[in-house]
């Protein structure tokens, strides 16, 4: 045993927050030859967080024991800034909790969900699921900004507004997808609708998602010029990464005519999202330029870094382009993308609610469509749009990889009521509520165990209200909602609180919150 004073140093890494976007938080890590490793916003932002090791002079005295030589320091140590993200918790508690829910109804192997501000691209929620070996969800990998992979359904939108600023076509304009089955080549496209849907328009075809049609269209009109499709698609800035400060990001894949892999399938093959890729985040900002009116901005999931209550630097919203369609375009792409939700024959109709209007565009992809064995066949479930539909505030992608195909694997089966969700509760615990009739919302719509906090984010407090026995997530929510600055020190539910329940909230600034 040992005696007297034993001081021993450790560092402890602590979530208030649980492990929600714990993979975008990320981490950073320092050897002993002074090298930096991590992911996510703590490496990329590293040299802000980090700050200055003070320095002393010591002497080395019995037992390998140091004492120190003077009183002052050779180097002050200083604090690291504070970075300011974009995430909103109380958005990305919906999101984490919508996504794990249908994970594990679906039994799916990894998903992801990005919830973004259509105007500034601001990430509000990032949620990055995998399945471990136990069959538990976690934070393992960021999906959502690193995995690159084929989209289906949902490039439909980048063939449609290609044509239309080509004008090659008009949504008028009818196409014979014939039985649902077209052979071209060696190949034959296929509809998921058996006996295919007859001769329609180009609009009931982005609705309905045909294969068949999208296919004749972009073949027909590009085969005899395929650059002019390809240099059209680069135009919208489809081949570029967004260059983002996390590291990993996917590399999108748009084959030029000549390149390893073109060949005379490969037009109708990419008018529907197959020999093309891309990362969910990648898709989610060309779905956000269309909801901005063209304008096409970069994802942002930094807003400031302080030190204390002074800003050290600002970042401000970024435009990648300004017009990556002509306006005309993108309000027939928006009508569209809003009859995919609201019209009967829509893919996306089963989201429809008439207390909230959404717009957007289901996708379901295989993964191994060479596969010849249909039981090996494996699918990317998506749901990519934007919320309201008129007036669009968020933008969102689901993708769900490799849900059971015994209990389901269509996008808007599987990825779409987490779509629904997120928009649903965000409408209702937010300023998008006047939108919102609530007493015409099913409480089936709503988790239990939400219903209680939402009722309770929604009350119009004018006093600091009891948040004693709440998730420090809960109570974070309710309280930054009313202005309130929130320190919090352990993680748990909320055991104190610094300003007593009742205190009038126009004399607080801060509290802080003990968590156990």
């Amino acid at each position: 045993y040992k005696g007297g004073l034993i001081i021993e140093q450790k560092t402890v890494r602590e979530h208030p927050l649980g492990k929600i976007a714990e993979r975008s938080v990320g981490y950073e890590n320092v050897d002993d030859n002074g090298y930096y490793s991590g992911v996510g916003l703590e490496r990329a932002f590293g040299e802000y967080l980090r700050g200055v090791e003070g320095k002393r002079l010591k002497q080395k005295i019995a037992k390998g024991q140091w004492k120190p030589i003077g009183w002052d320091n050779i180097v002050e140590p200083q604090d690291g800034y504070d970075l300011v993200s974009t995430i909103d918790i109380n958005i990305q508690d919906i999101a984490h909790h919508a996504l794990l829910a249908q994970l594990e109804e679906y039994k799916a192997d990894h998903g992801c969900v990005i919830v973004m501000e259509t105007e500034t691209g601001e990430v509000k929620a990032i949620s990055n699921l995998g399945q471990t070996e136990s069959g538990k969800y976690y934070e393992r990998l960021n999906y959502a900004i690193g995995e690159s992979h084929e989209p289906g359904s949902t490039f439909k939108l980048m063939s449609l507004v290609a044509a239309l600023e080509d004008k090659v076509i008009d949504t008028s304009t009818v196409l014979d997808t014939e039985n649902g089955r077209w052979p071209i080549y060696d190949r034959i496209v296929k509809d998921s609708k058996w006996g295919g849907y007859g001769k329609i328009s180009l609009a009931r075809a982005f609705e309905v998602s045909s294969n068949v049609a999208f296919a004749k269209m972009i073949n027909n009109n590009y085969k005899d010029d395929p650059e002019k499709f390809v240099n059209r698609l680069m135009k919208m800035n489809l081949h570029r990464q967004l260059d983002l400060p996390i590291k990993g990001e996917g590399k999108p894949v748009i084959r030029f005519p000549g390149d390893k892999g073109w060949s005379g399938i490969s037009l109708a093959w990419m008018s529907y999202g197959y020999e093309v890729s891309m990362t969910p985040l990648q898709t989610l900002t060309f779905y956000n330029a269309i909801a901005n009116d063209g304008e096409m901005v970069k994802p942002r999931l930094i807003k400031e870094v302080r030190e204390w209550d002074r800003t050290i630097e600002k970042f401000e919203k970024e435009v990648i382009s300004s017009a990556i369609c002509s306006k005309e375009t993108a309000a027939i792409a928006q009508d569209l993308l809003k009859k995919v939700v609201e019209d009967k024959h829509g893919t996306g109709h089963k989201l429809y609610s008439p207390n909230f209007s959404m717009a957007g565009k289901t996708g379901t992809a295989q993964k191994n469509y060479a596969s010849q064995d249909p039981d090996k066949l494996k699918y990317i479930s998506t749901f990519a749009g934007y919320f309201p539909a008129d007036k669009p505030k968020y933008s969102c992608i689901v993708v769900i990889h490799e849900p059971d195909k015994s209990v389901g694997y269509y996008g808007a089966d599987v990825s779409g009521p987490v779509f629904k969700s997120i928009a649903q509760k965000v409408y209702a615990t937010s300023p998008l509520t006047d939108e919102v009739d609530m007493d015409g919302m099913e409480d089936e719509d709503l988790e239990k165990s939400y219903q209680n906090y939402f009722a309770e984010a929604q009350k119009k407090y004018e006093k600091v209200p009891n948040v004693k026995g709440m998730s420090g997530m809960d109570a974070i929510s309710i309280l930054e909602n009313l202005g309130i600055q929130v320190d919090v020190k352990g993680n748990g539910k909320v055991k104190k609180q610094s300003i007593s329940q009742g205190t009038d909230i126009k004399h607080v600034e801060r509290i802080t919150l003990e968590l156990s």
